[in-house]
């Protein structure tokens, strides 16, 4: 028999918050997306060379990311109405967890911003997160959203768009790992990357490309 969990019954209610329940609404308008996940490993050496004093391996990502989707649109766009619409500027989500739930601040503009002022920017956000303190217009507007999970020591995973985006990327954790370097043996510190698109609008190449091109900015160590 399902029962109402109640405060008297020992269960702690809590009401979801305003931007709470937009995540919800988004989640439960994703599954009607036919969705798909393709993983690449990357070498992370030339990204870690790029942290600096406020400056995270998640800001290198997230300013490659905002980089390579302006080569490709298609993948920084929208669902509408059976029709796919791609911007020009790239407006990057980052999932961001606290104790009031999932919560995805937007970091508008971000490929016009260099590594040091999204860094900025997104320490803003994710304190605004934190505190309780984020307004909804800061959680709207988003064109691509970046999923880091690895400082929870999480190797791959796959998330789920936020529509009405066409894609989202996961990001493992970075881990020594042994792998063939000019014929020879070597370890490097390498995570897994997984971009799930909505099959709709993205077609697997065009997934498989993106991917690749982030992939070749990251080892590339592009300059900030």
């Amino acid at each position: 028999m399902n029962q109402t969990l109640t405060a008297e019954a020992g269960a702690r209610i809590r009401e979801l918050g305003k931007t709470e329940k937009l995540m919800v609404r988004a989640m439960n308008a994703a599954w009607a997306a036919p969705m798909f996940p393709v993983t690449v490993e990357v070498d992370m050496s030339a990204a870690m060379a790029r942290r600096a004093p406020g400056v995270t391996l998640t800001d290198v990502v997230l300013a490659d990311c905002a980089a390579t989707l302006r080569e490709h649109p298609s993948l920084n766009a929208h669902w509408q109405d059976g029709a796919v619409a791609e911007f020009d500027n790239v407006n990057l989500g980052l999932a961001v967890a606290s104790e009031r739930g999932l919560t995805v601040p937007v970091i508008h503009d971000a490929d016009s911003l260099t590594l040091q002022g999204i860094a900025e920017r997104r320490k803003a956000l994710v304190d605004k997160v934190r505190a309780g303190r984020i307004a909804i217009p800061e959680v709207m507007g988003g064109t691509f959203t970046v999923s880091n999970l690895g400082m929870f020591g999480v190797t791959r995973f796959t998330a789920i768009i936020n529509p009405p985006q066409v894609a989202i990327l996961a990001v493992g954790g970075t881990f020594n790992r042994q792998v063939w370097n000019g014929g020879e043996p070597a370890w490097r510190p390498m995570a897994e990357f997984t971009l799930t698109s909505d099959h709709r609008a993205v077609d697997g190449a065009r997934a498989a490309a993106f991917l690749s091109a982030l992939r070749a900015r990251l080892e590339a160590g592009a300059d900030d």
